[in-house]
């Protein structure tokens, strides 16, 4: 036979379960849920030596390109060279179909000797009209002479002085036909020239030795003046486009020693140096450009490559310093989490170089000795509560 409870007594157990429930997740929540202290790990503030060094990405590029291309329009006859082929400076990489460029140097060809004839008859003009001057010139003294001694009418001596003025005249146009015959002859010859120039640079030559590293046209395809049918690149001369962060490039000037690192050979790094550093940097990405050089030219990479270079910038002293683990970003401010007296406080840093163990150099808002948060297991706030560990798992 079962006893009942009484109701009064049911209830009250009921309230001491979920009592002892209560504080059961109230102390799992406390010690390893949402409300538990963030684990963190802790670095003191302190000076050492700070051998800076920039890291950067960038690809390996041609120092210089040769896009060599006709300069009059014409249709590709035939391609001499491959992708990969070595070339020497004036060997021939193609040629241009002319089309009718033949035919126009032969009708200038023509026109120069049209021009020379006129030349030659304006010429014998001139001789003509000099002549001609000459023996009106002679009657007209002659008939000054007969007028003064009064064997010459007036209207006959006015004849004779008009006869001169029209021989002068004739003489003057003889003289500038000739000349206009001169110039057309210098500029139908010019123009011919310059036919067989247009002629000469279609057939495309390489203007130094190098590589074939692109083929922009095959053989059948019409092209127009200026446009690139093959590209040659000296692969001795190669360097690295590279791209470093503005905040840490400070300091970076040519001449510098850079390590290279190429994807192909990570194991095996190069040595290079700065050649310059561009006067214009990205806005975009925030970023400065550098060409870094390699220092021998015996097995370079191939164009394109990836390549991550690291420059080695001039020693600093013994300075504060600070893990780079410890800088957080927060907002537009740039700093660390700090332990003072058992509470957490974000202090905006002032920093200078990095070195490539890691050490950030601090110009200011932190002094020696100072405790900062090194790790923590979840981001932290200013109302974080914290629990200090030797090690995170």
């Amino acid at each position: 036979m079962r006893i009942a409870l009484p109701q009064s007594r049911r209830a009250l157990m009921l309230v001491a379960v979920l009592a002892v429930l209560a504080l059961l997740l109230a102390f799992v929540a406390v010690r390893s849920g949402p409300l538990a202290p963030v684990k963190v790990t802790v670095a003191r503030i302190e000076e050492r030596a700070i051998a800076p060094a920039l890291f950067g990405i960038g690809t390996v590029e041609a120092r210089y390109t040769h896009r060599i291309g006709p300069t009059a329009p014409g249709r590709i006859a035939s391609l001499a060279v491959d992708v990969g082929d070595r070339v020497e400076a004036g060997q021939v990489l193609a040629l241009i179909d002319p089309v009718d460029l033949d035919q126009r140097i032969a009708a200038a060809s023509g026109s120069a000797g049209r021009s020379a004839a006129l030349e030659q008859a304006a010429a014998s003009q001139v001789t003509d009209a000099s002549a001609r001057l000459a023996l009106a010139r002679s009657e007209a003294t002659r008939g000054e002479q007969l007028f003064r001694g009064g064997w010459l009418t007036r209207a006959a001596l006015d004849q004779r002085r008009q006869a001169l003025a029209g021989a002068e005249a004739a003489l003057a146009a003889a003289q500038a036909n000739r000349s206009a015959a001169v110039q057309d002859r210098g500029r139908t010859a010019a123009e011919r020239a310059a036919l067989q120039e247009q002629k000469a640079n279609l057939r495309l030559v390489a203007p130094k030795a190098g590589l074939v590293v692109r083929r922009l046209a095959e053989p059948g395809t019409t092209v127009v003046a200026g446009q690139a049918v093959i590209e040659v690149v000296d692969p001795v001369e190669l360097w690295i486009n590279a791209r470093f962060d503005q905040t840490r490039a400070g300091g970076i000037t040519a001449g510098l020693p850079a390590r290279v690192v190429l994807r192909s050979r990570i194991d095996t790094p190069m040595r290079g140096s700065v050649l310059r550093v561009e006067p214009v940097a990205d806005a975009v990405t925030e970023e400065v450009l550098a060409k870094v050089t390699f220092d021998t030219g015996a097995g370079l990479p191939p164009i394109g490559e990836l390549a991550e270079v690291t420059i080695a910038l001039p020693a600093r002293g013994r300075t504060l310093a600070v893990p780079n683990a410890a800088i957080h970003r927060i907002g537009s401010d740039v700093g660390v989490w700090t332990l003072r007296d058992g509470d957490l406080e974000f202090v905006a840093l002032k920093l200078g170089v990095e070195d490539p163990s890691g050490w950030v150099q601090v110009l200011d808002g932190l002094a020696k000795g100072d405790q900062v948060i090194l790790h923590s297991d979840r981001p932290l706030t200013a109302s974080s509560r914290i629990t200090v560990v030797d090690k995170l798992p």
